[in-house]
């Protein structure tokens, strides 16, 4: 008896027709739910799913990594400049440039990973300011003091709009002109079906079935409202974008004078900000050179037997910290041309009712490709400042910084410019207010090189941490530093409690 042997052709074949099956059943059940809309909505949702459609048309296509390993060039001498070589401004330029640019911040997530509820952007990170308020703060300043009027962005996501829209209130009496936008709302697929889990339009209703695409999604949302347009006609000429999270990202008065005084008759319409790779950064995505372009490359995009290489702090020694400044004609161009084509991102979540699904995303700074006169700048790495863990909140409230018109500056006491390594444990660290009430008050961290924190850990006040710290309380176990402790390259474990009498 003789088995069915499928040939390669036939394989293929096969695929095709798969692949060709899944778009039509998928425009027909996104036709399904835009039929069910009233006709105010529809508009909204089929722009929407017109992007979703091409964002899934290329998934189907793209198998496996987008990058062959082995045509990556070495970058040329002139793809990046180290910001050390920018010329500063005079005052008096300086007003005119800052009449030029936006200001936009990506404040699409939740502070969920944090234990918070809402946007990520209204958590408390310094003398009860949230990160919205450090920005806010920022920006009336750049304005009062070189009489400017930068404008301040907000991309928000249906997750984070109405929230954020009750807090901009506050802001009124400023002297800061806030727009928000949002990001696009894209059906949640099935990996099983690959077919939307949503059963219709109504987000509110079902939002486990929706999800933002990613900051990628930036260009063409940013363009459908209106902002784009309107920004151009005001003169406008650049954006600088960055995490709303990153407390290091503030507007460069050095930057933004080389972009706008280029050497050439060409502009430079994308800067990526790079920053020196540190053994915490291994996974952050790298500037190569591909195919006569920059482009940046993303730990998804590498095929599994190049990981450690793109790891290796030798081989890629910086990385994008996604500050990003983008000139406003050419997003114009790119998206009216249809000419963005960035890498589409899998990323597999596992629901809480048991169901595993995919949503597709890209990445703001993929984009860099589709520009002309791409360019990378190596800046210092106090531009990159994320707040992504309870371990970077210990950070930016502790005396390493101080707050200085919504800036944070590192302290001049500090012996070197690198941020200590601080890990903190998940199961008693991980969420804000579970993090707060393990500190009495924040430790002196101004020569600590280094602290791992795990298990049932409290400290009392003015503790004082200092060279490598290592905290461990055994399961079962409590540690509790008293307070004044000093601790100096210190191993702590086992069981420690004080006691008040």
């Amino acid at each position: 008896m003789r088995s069915h042997q499928r040939s390669p052709s036939a394989t293929r074949e096969f695929k095709e027709m798969t692949k060709r099956d899944a778009q039509v059943r998928l425009q027909y059940e996104l036709e399904r739910m835009l039929q069910r809309l009233p006709d105010n909505q529809r508009e909204v949702f089929k722009v929407q799913f017109d992007g979703f459609s091409k964002l899934y048309g290329r998934f189907l296509q793209e198998e496996g990594p987008s990058m062959n390993w082995d045509r990556i060039e070495k970058l040329p001498d002139d793809a990046v400049r180290d910001y050390g070589t920018l010329p500063t401004p005079t005052t008096e330029e300086i007003h005119t440039m800052l009449d030029k640019l936006v200001v936009v911040k990506l404040n699409g997530g939740l502070g969920t990973s944090m234990g918070c509820r809402g946007p990520k952007s209204v958590i408390p990170v310094r003398n009860d300011l949230t990160f919205l308020d450090l920005t806010v703060q920022q920006i009336e300043h750049l304005n009062k003091t070189y009489k400017a009027n930068v404008p301040l962005v907000l991309m928000n996501s249906f997750n984070t709009d109405d929230d954020t829209q009750k807090i901009i209130r506050k802001y009124k009496g400023l002297q800061v002109d806030i727009f928000t936008f949002n990001q696009s709302c894209y059906p949640r697929i099935d990996r099983e079906s690959l077919l939307p889990i949503a059963k219709d339009c109504e987000v509110e209703n079902d939002l486990e079935a929706w999800y933002p695409p990613g900051h990628g999604d930036f260009y063409e949302s940013f363009s459908n409202s209106g902002l784009l347009k309107k920004f151009v006609e005001q003169g406008r000429e650049y954006c600088f974008m960055s995490n709303i999270d990153n407390l290091g990202a503030t507007v460069d008065l050095n930057i933004i004078n080389f972009l706008m005084h280029p050497n050439s008759n060409k502009p430079t319409e994308f800067v990526m900000e790079m920053t020196t790779k540190t053994k915490a950064d291994v996974k952050g995505g790298t500037l190569i050179h591909y195919e006569n372009k920059l482009r940046l490359l993303e730990i998804a995009q590498v095929p599994s037997e190049h990981v450690d290489d793109f790891k290796s702090v030798k081989t890629f020694k910086y990385f994008n910290t996604n500050n990003l400044w983008v000139n406003l004609k050419a997003i114009q161009r790119v998206v009216e041309e249809k000419s963005l084509n960035m890498e589409v991102i899998v990323n597999s979540k596992h629901l809480a009712n048991g169901m595993n699904i995919i949503q597709l995303e890209t990445a703001v700074g993929a984009a860099m490709k589709c520009f002309e006169g791409g360019l990378g700048i190596i800046v210092p790495r106090s531009r990159f400042l994320p707040v992504k863990k309870t371990s970077d909140l210990l950070l930016v409230m502790s005396n390493l910084y101080s707050l200085k018109n919504g800036s944070l500056v590192m302290s001049p006491l500090r012996m070197f410019p690198t941020t200590p390594l601080v890990k903190l444990g998940d199961n008693h660290f991980a969420k804000v207010k579970e993090f707060l009430s393990r500190f009495a008050t924040i430790p002196d961290l101004l020569e600590l090189d280094h602290l791992t924190v795990s298990g049932d850990v409290t400290f009392g006040r003015k503790v004082s941490l200092k060279g490598t710290v290592i905290i461990i309380a055994n399961h079962g176990d409590r540690i509790d530093i008293p307070s004044g402790a000093q601790l100096e390259n210190k191993i702590v474990s086992g069981n420690l409690r004080i006691l008040d009498h």
